[in-house]
């Protein structure tokens, strides 16, 4: 299937701008936080300030370490993570939900001198790689993993995330499931130690130094990697299955979570089991108030999180995301109608 996403990544900068213009007689909410759902919510803010005309957007892509700081700052009304806030991150702070609201997939993109797309890495390899051991194109473990492709000597330059990053988080943990070295050594989280290699600031910046890195990778949400026009393969799966990145092999991802979500939204869903599953997989989430001195904005939040798991999740899929499952999509429905004003 062909998707055209022409302008998608500039919509980050220029969409995101839009919706941060507002009117002198409006209302801005203020946000900040993932780069990894920024082109879903640059759409999504468009959208619905299309319709509310009194109502703007400031959201800014800094990353969901840095959204959350400025969330629990209280110096933005909402925040945006593809890294759920864990019990004891949250002493001190005002009751939030968490409100999961697409699912997206991280891949592993490449620039390899006269290698197109498709090329096949499996977990174990993957970690390698990060770790420093793997350190050439044509390594024998990945030269077996793609036996009909003749892989160059060419270095192998890794790229991470400088900053504190839900994408790493989503990554690290799947690091975490598929290489024991890498959980007990480096281990899962927005921030870590890396072994090795270069780093880039939020998804934009990983894809640009991939770009202009001969024998470069890094991980980077689908979108980057297809609006950058950088090559990305199928990661080996749970169940032995070499799957491309999709926002079909995302959903299966989501789906086998459901019965989890139903008892916490804080769910992984990273190295999942399914044939079709894609492995590095993950839910971004926003973080709104359950209640705010704020009442104007709390109503306004309110209402454009139901239209976001209405009309919202139907946009999805056009820009790479994986739409939730319907039963995620009422467990928000619920948790949205518990937000109160003071």
């Amino acid at each position: 299937m062909s998707i055209n996403i022409s302008g998608k990544i500039g919509v980050i900068a220029a969409a995101i701008a839009v919706a941060i213009a507002g009117s002198a007689n409006g209302q801005t909410i203020n946000g900040a936080g993932a780069t990894f759902p920024a082109p879903i919510y640059a759409k999504w803010f468009q959208a619905y300030s299309a319709a509310h005309a009194n109502v703007r957007f400031n959201y800014q892509p800094v990353g969901s370490g840095a959204g959350i700081a400025q969330y629990k700052a209280g110096t933005v009304f909402f925040g945006a993570t593809d890294a759920p806030m864990m019990d004891s991150e949250m002493g001190g702070m005002q009751p939030t939900l968490h409100i999961p609201t697409v699912a997206g997939a991280v891949v592993l993109a490449y620039n390899i001198k006269g290698i197109g797309a498709g090329l096949k890495l499996s977990g174990d390899v993957i970690a390698d790689i990060y770790l420093g051991h793997i350190t050439t194109w044509n390594d024998p473990r990945i030269q077996k993993e793609n036996p009909n492709i003749t892989l160059p000597g060419e270095a192998i330059t890794v790229v991470h995330r400088s900053d504190g990053s839900g994408t790493s988080y989503i990554y690290t943990n799947y690091l975490a499931s598929v290489s024991n070295e890498w959980k007990n050594k480096v281990g899962a989280g927005k921030s870590v130690s890396w072994p090795t290699g270069l780093g880039g600031n939020g998804n934009a910046g990983v894809a640009g130094l991939v770009k202009s890195s001969s024998g470069g990778i890094g991980y980077v949400e689908l979108a980057y990697a297809v609006q950058t026009k950088l090559n990305y393969g199928p990661v080996k799966n749970k169940a032995g299955n070499f799957v491309l990145a999709s926002t079909a092999s995302t959903t299966a991802a989501a789906s086998v979570a459901v019965n989890a979500l139903k008892k916490d939204v804080r769910v992984s869903i990273v190295n999942g089991t399914g044939a079709n599953t894609y492995p590095i997989s993950g839910f971004t989430y926003l973080l709104v108030p359950k209640a705010s001195k704020d009442a104007a904005t709390a109503a306004v939040v309110a209402d454009f999180l139901k239209w976001a798991m209405g009309p919202g999740q139907g946009m999805a899929e056009s820009l790479l995301y994986a739409a939730l499952p319907a039963e995620a999509v009422k467990i928000n429905e619920a948790a949205i109608s518990t937000i109160k004003v003071k």
